[in-house]
């Protein structure tokens, strides 16, 4: 195959293979990130933060020129003038609303259905004079999926937080473990066969994903419409302990995604297709259902290098994890799954977003056929669960969270006597 030559200007960039993926046309793929603050939003305040930080990067001050009508073949980014007053949008709301929590799901939801004009750079920020159950007041941000994937923006974004505690340093995360230093011996056999496992379950999982491309779930009920990417969609999060989930896996010795998405997200969703549509729960009538989950297989990105990146306006390479050839496996992969699942380790501290203190962050995606989409993010003590429903599909996305909760609150209150009889063994 021809590999054809793009010819560049100065200052511009070539389109990766997943900004091309989610700029295919009537395919719009937007992140919706929740931001929960305790104190109002400066909107002075946030745009200077802004110019001074995310317009460094050269995504954010670019138009996606995407190849396709006039432009044909020449998909690239462009540098631009940014006007950040633009991206920042203060819009008139009634102090007096009776149900400010059901206003921010339909603002937001109305919010993923309107286009974003493409003769600007892909992102802004809305911010709410609104007084949230979890929250004084609430910016909602909106990222073109193009700018990056989900894990680069949060980790972009959270780049421009600082710790509240600390004006001048940024946030920290709790580390993974590192095993103890083995002889070099003993070194060279675990890199050897961890290389020998990576590729046979590589290899497994390629041979698994192309079974789910040519075998659809056999439950019809949670089905997104095929083809169908712009959907009356409704967005949702409630906040739970982190410290009752931690109890809990600990008493399983899982790790907290896999005891959500094994243990409470089963439990719960399985209820929920129980009641909603009086199923039995016979092995006989169980139903397949498949989903997609993402993994972060880079390595974690010191999110000290993103701030003086932007603080000094340089140049980064901007990571994205599909390639040319994976994408049309990843484009049948899509369309034959349920769900997408994703999960995101937060900061271990309070943190504030140019003077205004954190409560919460919540992030979820539009614009993929799948009518369910879940995903959980840490901050400090609480685990956040966002839920990204198709109504025409889960009109009740409420009940299925509380289903969710509930499956936590039971297995909460068993995981003493789980412990008290693992002590005794």
């Amino acid at each position: 195959m021809a590999i054809e030559r793009q010819v560049l200007l100065e200052g511009e960039e070539p389109v990766s293979p997943f900004a091309r993926l989610f700029s295919l046309p009537g395919l719009d793929v937007f992140n919706i990130v929740t931001i929960g603050c305790k104190t109002e939003g400066n909107a002075s305040t946030i745009i200077e933060g802004i110019k001074n930080t995310l317009i460094n990067h050269p995504r954010f001050s670019s138009i996606l020129v995407t190849g396709h009508g006039e432009h044909k073949g020449k998909a690239r980014w462009v540098p631009t003038e940014v006007k950040v007053e633009e991206h920042v949008i203060v819009p008139d709301i009634d102090p007096s609303i009776e149900n400010p929590d059901e206003f921010l799901e339909d603002y937001t939801s109305n919010m993923a259905l309107s286009p974003m004009d493409m003769s600007k750079p892909l992102w802004e920020f809305h911010l709410l004079k609104l007084k949230t159950s979890h929250a004084e007041a609430v910016t909602v941000a909106r990222f073109h999926h193009s700018l990056g994937d989900g894990m680069s923006l949060m980790s972009l974004l959270l780049a421009c937080t600082r710790k509240t505690c600390d004006p001048e340093a940024l946030p920290t995360f709790v580390a993974p473990k590192k095993s103890k230093a083995k002889n070099v011996c003993f070194s060279l056999v675990a890199w050897l066969w961890f290389v020998v496992r990576l590729m046979f379950h590589t290899c497994v999982e390629v041979i698994k994903s192309i079974f789910v491309c040519r075998a659809r779930d056999t439950s019809a009920h949670i089905m997104g419409k095929p083809g169908t990417t712009i959907s009356a969609n409704k967005f949702i999060h409630q906040i739970i302990s982190l410290d009752d989930v931690k109890m809990v896996k600990n008493a399983m010795n899982v790790m907290i995604f896999m005891f959500f998405l094994s243990f409470l997200l089963d439990s719960g969703l399985s209820r929920y297709l129980n009641q909603r549509y009086d199923l039995e729960t016979s092995s006989k009538s169980r139903k397949n259902l498949h989903g997609v989950v993402f993994f972060n297989l880079r390595p974690n990105r010191n999110i000290e290098d993103l701030a003086n990146m932007m603080a000094k306006g340089s140049k980064c390479r901007w990571g994205n994890s599909i390639g040319y050839v994976l994408i049309p496996l990843e484009m049948k992969i899509f369309g034959s799954t349920t769900m997408i699942f994703s999960n995101v380790v937060g900061p271990a501290e309070e943190i504030s977003f140019f003077g205004h203190q954190i409560s919460y962050i919540a992030a979820s995606t539009f614009g993929i056929p799948q009518a369910l989409i879940i995903g959980i993010q840490s901050y400090v003590d609480k685990l956040i669960i966002n839920i990204g429903v198709d109504v025409d599909v889960i009109p009740d996305p409420h009940h299925l969270c509380d289903l969710i909760i509930e499956a936590l609150r039971m297995m909460n209150s068993a995981a003493p006597k789980k412990i008290f009889h693992a002590s005794k063994v």
